[in-house]
């Protein structure tokens, strides 16, 4: 049963599903991004991975949330092109993993699955805080989740915050210098540019906060 301190494996399910949408949707809008510094393949590489997961849906093990995320972390990783498969099936990996048996998750575990992943995307691309990646939004959200939960927050205005985070790295993260993936490449000339990755993890968690109603 959901409660303000949980969300329950329905919501998770929901909140996927609706990071699928929001990938396919925006497929063009991404690789624009992505062509102004990079090779332009990251909106179509990400809707094919979530298209993959889409399709996949009915046969996955939803035993569980971590079974679930597992079987969403498989479709991910298989189908999405690029660099974005092994990033974004490790996200889904690690948190399938911390909530492995768990049909409900608090904001604690939450907190410990976001920080298991940003370790695993950073270990698995060579990212690090600060080169202008998702891995900056993803700690923002964490960041913010932790000040919810220092407060006492309900866990949906939790999310609400970790959300405006999100959305908020790809400004203060505008005039970094690029130091991941193809846009490093042009070196200072990154400066002033989004982050495809970044943008799309405030996209998705905009409409996440709406999904969920926030």
């Amino acid at each position: 049963m959901a409660s303000s301190s949980s969300i329950t494996q329905e919501q998770v399910e929901l909140v996927v599903r609706t990071m699928a949408e929001t990938a396919i949707k925006n497929e063009a809008y991404f690789s624009e991004l992505d062509a102004v510094m990079g090779d332009a393949d990251f909106g179509v590489s990400l809707a094919g991975g979530f298209k993959a997961v889409l399709n996949g849906w009915d046969n996955f093990d939803k035993s569980s949330i971590g079974s679930f995320l597992l079987s969403v972390a498989k479709e991910i990783t298989s189908n999405t092109g690029g660099c974005s498969g092994p990033v974004w099936g490790t996200l889904f990996m690690r948190c399938g993993m911390a909530f492995r048996g768990k049909t409900d998750i608090n904001i604690e575990e939450i907190i410990a699955a976001f920080k298991s992943a940003i370790e695993g995307i950073m270990k698995r691309g060579g990212a690090s805080l600060g080169d202008k990646t998702l891995v900056d939004a993803l700690d923002a959200m964490v960041r913010s989740y932790e000040r919810s939960n220092a407060d006492g927050e309900p866990i949906l205005t939790a999310f609400k915050k970790a959300s405006d985070a999100a959305v908020e790295t790809r400004e203060t993260t505008k005039d970094w210098v690029a130091k991941r993936g193809r846009q490093s490449f042009t070196g200072d000339r990154s400066i002033g540019t989004y982050d495809p990755g970044i943008v799309a993890v405030g996209d998705m968690t905009k409409a996440i906060v709406e999904a969920l109603g926030c």
